[in-house]
């Protein structure tokens, strides 16, 4: 009768036996008759059960994973005192045992294991390094994550690395296995030719690379924003690893030399460094953007071939634009990426220079609306102008290209700040995501979505998903941040506002929004001494921190100091005319407890549709007139119910 039981089970074998029984078949069957020696030893002083032996080598079984560890590498060490040439794989799993053999998937993984194992070395299953990472007399390392012959899953193989023991390189495994790649950065290609124009095709192939790994179902490509940021920075790639949370860097460089070109490319893991794949491909330089449709083609079928993903999609073919035009693209994204006022201008001027030259480049008309949406929500254009441009922009985008997301993802953003019409913006993001699930920027969207919702933790869920795919983007990093001062989880806040400041000293609402989050946690000293920093500011695109500081001595009960900055305030905006400053008067006002003229002043706003409008329900900074009544039918007019506990 059949029995089952959940084990770990333990393979060992003797490495090279048929070729030692060749040469020397005494000395063969003495190794064999040394090693099951040791073995009947250690497994029964840890009560453990040999069930069969296969010739040169045995299966065992324990009841511990923890006694099956031990066991292996006192086997192991004894073994190589002996000069027995031994290898061991052990896994964790169920094991089926009948009259005629022991069976079963685990029996199976843990063969697998040792039979790609080296001699000297003790190699386990994922399953095994769950329950033995937390015990300090064991010490494993990753190898990777293997498609072994046979086996559903994909396994994570670990060697440890005890002393005694041999620990084998990557390039030492031998069995039938194909290593798998869950998560991919592509850094941008260096140029190792004197000519600067080499730059933008290096700039082009690492772009046309993201886009075409994207594709490969399974695996997770870095956007190329975080990609971007790290260009030049000479990073060894196990601290890539580590900041951006990959599993692999493919990077490579470009060396120009007359009309030929030679590309350089190699694949590393971020575990161990370990180099997994290289390649190098010569090329006449006829016809730059073929160059790099084919060569990122040919690089991405290589991967595919050599590496496990779950599927390999039909790659979308991106449109052949001048150099001149996509140099341009390229500035606007950068500029973009930025996420200020004044640097979206720039990306405005970039992308309006690439249209001019390619009037039916979509991507372009893509970044322009996104462009637009940004200076609508900061005012810098009025926002009825600001969103009429944009949404003109956005269907431009998708009367070119229904299949580029960006065209959606800019139309819920007019939804959202604009339109007030929440879930048609969730339909548009609903097809941006359809189209490519790894946009970033439709990922962040959907979260302000919830954050409208009132839904904080739902918002985090795709804020998240952005990160994933673009660990370093300020603009990620800060909706995620803001969405922690939301949920009045303000030393969290904190937390991430430092990273951004720590990225970027420059990324000046970071600093701004560290200042409110000290103020919720009533530590006034230090948000007084932020906004203070902000009086130097000289740049012309800086509105003095006036309302700030208001709130902030209103908050304290300082409303002398409060009225000094309340005057400031008055004279820059020329005795509460200009629009510009509606916003500003109702936080002052609300820091002073005037709730009648912060209101005054909010239903300006909301006529007005200004763009912070939509968190009016989740914000802090309105609790001291959330009960008054005129403030509830603000609520309503936008579409908002307020939310009295936002972590939820």
């Amino acid at each position: 009768m059949a029995k089952r039981q959940l084990s770990a089970i333990m393979f060992t074998d003797l490495a090279g036996y048929t070729a030692i029984m060749q040469d020397d078949e005494i000395n063969a069957k003495g190794l064999r008759d040394r090693h099951r020696k040791i073995l009947e030893k250690e497994i029964a002083e840890h009560d453990g059960q040999v069930l069969q032996y296969y010739g040169d080598g045995a299966l065992s079984v324990f009841n511990s994973t923890i006694s099956a560890t031990t066991s292996a590498v006192n086997i192991q060490k004894a073994s190589i005192t002996s000069k027995i040439p031994l290898r061991i794989g052990i896994h964790s799993g169920d094991v089926v045992i009948e009259e005629d053999g022991v069976y079963g998937d685990g029996v199976n993984i843990a063969s697998r294991i040792e039979s790609f194992a080296t001699t000297g070395s003790v190699m386990i299953s994922d399953k095994v390094f769950d329950d033995i990472k937390n015990h300090s007399a064991f010490k494993p390392s990753l190898m990777g994550e293997f498609e072994l012959k046979n086996v559903k899953r994909p396994v994570e193989i670990y060697a440890l690395t005890n002393d005694g023991l041999v620990v084998p390189s990557r390039s030492d495994l031998k069995g039938k296995v194909k290593e798998r790649v869950k998560s991919i950065v592509v850094l941008p290609f260096v140029n190792r030719s004197p000519d600067p124009n080499t730059e933008y095709i290096c700039d082009g192939l690492t772009e046309e690379l993201i886009t075409e790994l994207t594709h490969l179902e399974g695996l997770k490509v870095v956007s190329r924003a975080s990609s971007f940021s790290l260009k030049g920075k000479h990073l060894d790639v196990r601290a890539i690893g580590k900041e951006l949370e990959v599993q692999s860097v493919l990077e490579g460089s470009i060396k120009k030399s007359g009309n030929r070109i030679r590309i350089n490319a190699q694949l590393s893991s971020t575990s161990d460094g370990y180099e997994l794949w290289t390649e190098r491909f010569d090329r006449e330089l006829v016809d730059t953007f073929d160059l790099q449709d084919e060569v990122a083609q040919t690089i991405t079928n290589e991967l595919s071939e050599k590496f496990s993903f779950d599927e390999h999609a039909e790659i979308r073919s991106e449109p052949t634009v001048s150099l001149e035009a996509y140099n341009y693209y390229l500035q606007g994204q950068f500029y973009y990426n930025k996420w200020t006022p004044g640097d979206a201008k720039l990306a405005e001027k970039a992308f309006l220079k690439a249209l001019e030259l390619e009037p039916l480049y979509d991507q372009a008309y893509g970044g322009l609306a996104r462009a637009y949406s940004l200076l609508a929500v900061t005012r810098y254009l009025p926002p009825k102008e600001g969103f009429q441009k944009t949404v003109d922009t956005a269907n431009k985008v998708l009367e070119l290209n229904p299949e580029n997301e960006d065209g959606y993802v800019a139309l819920a953003f007019a939804d959202f700040f604009f339109y007030w019409n929440f879930e048609r913006g969730r339909n548009h993001l609903e097809k941006a995501l359809e189209i490519n699930p790894r946009s970033s920027e439709a990922n962040v969207t959907y979260g302000l979505y919830y954050l409208i919702k009132g839904k904080v933790k739902s918002a985090i869920t795709y804020i998240q998903k952005a990160r994933e795919i673009d660990p370093l983007s300020l603009t990620n990093n800060r909706t995620l941040a803001d969405s922690y001062y939301l949920m009045g989880d303000y030393k969290m806040s904190i937390a991430i506002y430092d990273w951004l400041l720590e990225q970027d000293p420059d990324f000046k609402v970071a600093l701004d929004f560290k200042g409110w989050a000290y103020l919720m946690l009533k530590d006034y000293e230090k948000a007084i001494s932020i906004f203070e920093s902000f009086l130097s500011e000289d740049s012309v695109h800086a509105l003095k921190p006036y309302a700030q500081l208001g709130y902030a001595y209103g908050l304290k009960g300082d409303l002398k100091m409060a009225e000094v900055y309340l005057k400031k305030l008055q004279v820059d905006a020329g005795n509460e005319e200009d629009k510009s400053f509606h916003m500003s008067f109702a936080i002052l006002y609300t820091g002073m407890g005037r709730k009648k003229e912060a209101i005054d002043f909010l239903e300006r706003c909301v006529t007005d549709k200004i763009g912070a409008v939509i968190f009016l329900h989740l914000s802090p900074i309105w609790r001291p007139i959330r009960s008054e009544p005129r403030f509830s039918q603000l609520l309503d007019t936008v579409g908002l119910q307020l939310v009295e506990n936002p972590e939820t």
